[in-house]
């Protein structure tokens, strides 16, 4: 049976070691999607890669058996990022005045969705962070309107819409004090 307190948390705040684990869960949650330009494991890799050399940048693994089953990462944001940028319409002050921090990735194998695996490794990653707000952005249509109200339900609200690539789809993005 697939439960939470089966897993091992594990952060970290260099990307090469943990990187080859990262691809490998990232393959497994975004299968489906994994033919669309925005979502190929090129296309992620080389934003984990500029992520993972960003100020602030932490990933939580999980793993069960020695084995990743899911992860979250994200990095520090600061007032006039190119996130906030592209954020419309523009996000209100006491978001972007001091440092945020961006989620920018979470993803748990589908065998391990719906036991608070997720959750247990998004509180992990926000747990030790200083900034004062965490913002995310979600694809309205993943799940049919599913992830976006699991975020709702973690506190995080709508502030707005974000395009970050030409090969995006247009994102919501969420907010919520860490």
């Amino acid at each position: 049976m697939t439960t939470p307190s089966a897993i091992e948390l594990r952060t970290f705040t260099i990307l090469d070691p943990v990187r080859a684990d990262l691809l490998d869960v990232y393959a497994n949650v975004r299968a489906p999607l994994l033919h669309l330009p925005n979502y190929a494991i090129t296309a992620f890799g080389e934003r984990l890669d500029r992520h993972g050399a960003e100020p602030g940048f932490a990933t939580v693994l999980a793993y069960a058996g020695g084995h990743p089953v899911g992860y979250a990462y994200g990095n520090t944001i600061e007032h006039g990022d190119r996130y906030w940028q592209r954020t419309s319409p523009p996000p209100a002050e006491r978001y972007t005045e001091r440092p945020a921090v961006a989620l920018k990735e979470i993803g748990v194998r589908p065998a391990w969705r719906g036991t608070g695996t997720a959750r247990r490794i998004h509180d992990a990653l926000l747990a030790t962070r200083e900034e004062p707000f965490v913002t995310l952005m979600v694809n309205p249509a993943a799940g049919d309107g599913k992830v976006q109200a699991l975020y709702a339900s973690w506190g995080y609200e709508d502030i707005g819409r974000s395009r970050p690539s030409p090969a995006s789809p247009v994102l919501t993005v969420m907010v919520r004090a860490v």
